[in-house]
């Protein structure tokens, strides 16, 4: 089977294509020419980032019209880059949300179009379950449960994955997401769009001796997170006067973001082993455009170990929005025999929790 998967809810316009078969998972990429179950063929991402950088922020009508002109060229690409026609398809998995209306439209529609052209199954996916599905591309056999952390510019969730498709809220950010809070705090500091990157960049300078911010949140009664106060407290040191000049300012602007680099990854990675010891985690799966943070991954990595619970992160390529990762998640709801309906609409707002709507298991 090769099943198109298709994302746009955010700005990101992505296709891949997965070719799989029935009676076996996912597993990781194939080298060119080979011919093994679960090979991803193509996976096409265009950036809208150019874009939305003057603004400091994604405009939503703007992703829409953008997701409307880039769709049909970047399937095709992906298509292309597979070596599959278009008829050749046998299933399409789009995200419905949670993400941009408008832009969850415009996959969602192009979605039940195909499928109802092409009379192909229709499955819709739950982005944030994509984060984390692109673990499987790897790691196929990963065992459950497992704890989840969803961290990117609209998510901050940690979950416990008990098995396929059936997930439970542990903790989730009760304000600014982390990524949401990169984004702001490296506006405070004149660092640019996206935040994430930027930040990364300016910590690499500077060291956060003497640069003292709050550690988020970090009350060991719960497992949610709030960043809203850091952002806060980022703003203050960054409108402190450097009285030595441009050469003190520029140190200052370092200290801070490896200042805020470290107290969020801190408490990110706390909060996260603190869930697994809880929860008897047999895998820590750490997924969303966060989890590119190289300090992140580092402490992630080590924290792990000390706890010798297996931990999975995306490759740096299957961190930020793409559609890989929904083709994958679409391919397990196929498995158990879900289909979407031609009714399925684009959702702002979607519980991983919850099933999803207009879908139906074993039809």
């Amino acid at each position: 089977m090769r099943i198109l998967g298709i994302e746009t809810s955010c700005d990101e316009t992505a296709a891949a294509v997965l070719e799989w078969s029935p009676s076996a998972r996912p597993s990781g990429p194939a080298q060119s020419g080979g011919g093994a179950a679960g090979a991803l063929r193509s996976n096409v991402v265009a950036s809208q980032v150019d874009l939305h950088a003057r603004y400091g922020g994604v405009v939503p009508e703007l992703a829409s019209r953008r997701h409307l002109e880039r769709l049909g060229p970047v399937i095709d690409e992906a298509l292309d880059r597979a070596g599959t026609e278009f008829e050749a398809v046998d299933a399409i998995a789009v995200t419905c949300g949670p993400g941009l209306v408008g832009a969850l439209t415009v996959g969602v529609a192009a979605a039940k179009s195909f499928a109802l052209a092409l009379g192909r199954p229709l499955i819709g996916v739950n982005h944030v379950e994509g984060h984390i599905y692109a673990n499987f591309l790897e790691h196929p056999d990963l065992a459950l449960p497992a704890v989840v952390l969803i961290v990117s510019g609209a998510h901050t969730d940690l979950l416990l994955m008990r098995d396929h498709g059936v997930y439970e809220m542990l903790g989730r950010t009760r304000d600014d997401a982390a990524g949401e809070a990169f984004d702001k705090a490296a506006r405070a500091l004149g660092l640019g769009y996206p935040g994430g990157p930027a930040i990364q960049d300016a910590a690499g300078g500077g060291r956060e001796d003497g640069v003292t911010l709050p550690l988020p949140f970090p009350d060991e009664t719960t497992l949610d997170f709030s960043f809203s106060g850091l952002k806060t407290a980022v703003l203050r040191a960054a409108a402190r006067p450097a009285p030595d000049g441009v050469e003190r300012r520029r140190g200052s602007t370092a200290g801070i973001a490896a200042a805020f680099q470290d107290v969020v990854t801190r408490v990110l990675v706390d909060k996260t082993m603190r869930a697994a010891r809880r929860r008897g985690a047999r895998t820590i799966i750490v997924a969303g455009g966060v989890a590119a943070n190289v300090l992140l991954r580092s402490r992630m990595t080590e924290a792990a170990g000390d706890l010798g619970v297996p931990l999975r992160i995306p490759p740096l390529a299957l961190c930020t929005d793409n559609a890989a990762m929904i083709a994958v998640a679409g391919a397990y709801r196929l498995s158990r025999g879900e289909r979407s309906s031609l009714r399925l609409g684009a959702y702002a707002d979607l519980d991983i929790t919850a099933p999803l709507p207009e879908t139906q298991a074993g039809a």
